[in-house]
């Protein structure tokens, strides 16, 4: 008899193995000519030197699998396992629409016409302009889309930036050190990322810099390749930010900028780049708009009657 270790310190055992190890019991099922014993975060493989060769090839396969999809299931298994049972080419529709299996089980896929269209249309285009009101689900719908990227292996890093303190970057007033002075500007993408990825991966992500949270002024200069890439609140950057940004775009790479046209927190005298940026840009192909509507809020309720109100107001006071 032989033995083999493999790692699995990189994979979430809950994600990968299911509760209760469903999975793990699956596969002892499946495989019954190996023992297989978990202990921590190692897999112990013990059988003939050409059964644990076997199990070996189908396990990265499912590593594979599980890096793409984020979770596994009894069906994905099997389409790894036994191919003529389902093949990987419809293993997506087990997903029902899921862009990430986030913390504690949790699922998240775009809830809305308008952010199914978001899905649609970073697949089909480099760049994409998500622009509607606050609780419309387009930020959030956007790092879902760029950390479902990041897992499928089709880009190479996350970044994700936003004006910072009146988009002027005007910082030193703040106290502690740079990141500290950042940090509540940016926390909005820090909290859709803890929805998406467990602590310590984040974390290691953003140690790595496979993932990066910075302003939008520490974009000059730089060439983006390999990266999904995400401007937020891109109604307060400047036209000159804004033509920087879009400007920083390199080989495969994707582009996604959020904003909303109503809330421009700008002096009166800044002209908001997200304006310039959607009349230029609407008839170039390769880049695409979606607009969200007040019914595209999936906060509390009440978010979208308070939208509403304001929007009716205000259009009186015009």
């Amino acid at each position: 008899m032989s033995e083999k270790i493999i790692d699995l310190s990189e994979i979430s055992l809950l994600e990968f193995f299911g509760v209760n190890e469903k999975n793990l019991s699956f596969l002892s099922i499946l495989f019954p000519s190996v023992q297989l014993i978990l202990r921590g975060q190692m897999l112990k493989i013990i059988g003939k030197e050409k059964d644990i060769e076997e199990f070996e090839k189908v396990f990265k396969e499912l590593e594979e699998l599980y890096q793409n999809e984020g979770l596994l299931d009894e069906k994905l298994i099997m389409s790894v396992v036994k191919p003529t049972a389902l093949s990987y080419e419809t293993k997506r529709k087990f997903s029902d629409g899921i862009l990430v299996h986030g913390r504690n089980g949790m699922i998240i896929k775009a809830q809305t016409p308008n952010q199914r269209q978001m899905v649609e249309e970073i697949d089909e285009n480099d760049m994409l302009f998500a622009l509607g009101p606050a609780g419309s689900g387009k930020t959030y719908t956007a790092v879902a889309l760029a950390v479902r990227a990041l897992k499928a292996k089709q880009v190479k890093r996350i970044i994700l930036t936003r004006p910072a303190v009146e988009a002027g970057e005007n910082l030193g007033f703040l106290p502690g050190d740079m990141k500290e002075k950042l940090d509540p500007y940016l926390q909005p993408l820090y909290d859709a990322l803890r929805d998406m990825l467990l602590q310590q991966k984040l974390e290691n992500y953003i140690d790595e810099r496979i993932i990066e949270i910075a302003p939008l002024a520490f974009m000059r200069g730089r060439t983006l390749d390999n990266a999904f890439v995400i401007l937020d609140e891109a109604q307060n950057s400047t036209y000159s930010q804004m033509k920087m940004f879009l400007t920083r775009m390199g080989k495969n790479s994707k582009f996604i900028i959020t904003g909303d046209p109503t809330q421009i927190d700008l002096p009166k005298n800044e002209p908001s780049g997200l304006k310039y940026a959607v009349q230029y840009l609407e008839n170039i192909k390769g880049i695409s708009f979606v607009h969200l509507q007040d019914y595209d809020i999936i906060r509390h309720p009440l978010v979208t009657k308070i939208v509403n109100a304001y929007i009716q107001n205000e259009k009186r006071e015009d």
